[in-house]
């Protein structure tokens, strides 16, 4: 596993950013875009990896930067977002994310190497809809984004009226 790991992170293109094809239609949040936001390239393939096995298409950049341009070119579902990276910071990014327009609904999971209450306070109140401590749990992550992207969907897709149902 280790040597498949280590041939894959070194194989791969060194890009500032990359993206994955779809894998299924979006339905109940699988199939879904999640833009991951972190400059460990280890944390990205291990994310991307559990996200790509679970039926999600990815987007990857290495810095806050990179992260807001994709955010507003691409639309993703979902954002996980690291804090501490070289340049733009993750809070930047979530501030910027949440000014635009085009990007402000977007949900944002803050990923952080801390489990500190203020980071953890900080991200929630620039923005951020959820907060998950590195190291995490494939399970943990998939929980909380299936949660928020059925919160979103909820949140944004019309209601519809039973009355007006068709059968």
């Amino acid at each position: 596993m280790a040597r498949l790991l280590s041939r894959h992170l070194f194989s791969r293109n060194k890009g500032a950013a990359d993206y994955s094809p779809p894998l299924q239609s979006y339905g109940s949040g699988k199939g879904a875009k999640i833009l991951i936001v972190d400059d460990s390239r280890t944390q990205v393939h291990v994310m991307k990896l559990f996200l790509e096995q679970s039926g999600y298409r990815t987007l990857t950049a290495y810095d806050g930067q990179k992260g807001s341009e994709l955010a507003r070119s691409h639309g993703p579902d979902l954002i996980l977002m690291d804090i501490v990276m070289p340049g733009v910071n993750g809070f930047q990014a979530t501030r910027l994310i949440r000014k635009d327009p085009l990007t402000r609904d977007i949900p944002i999971i803050i990923v952080s190497g801390t489990d500190q209450s203020s980071d953890r306070v900080w991200g929630l109140r620039i923005g951020a809809n959820d907060f998950l401590a590195k190291p995490f749990r494939k399970a943990e992550l998939l929980a909380k984004i299936g949660t928020l992207l059925k919160r979103h969907r909820q949140e944004t897709e019309p209601m519809e009226d039973p009355l007006f149902r068709r059968p």
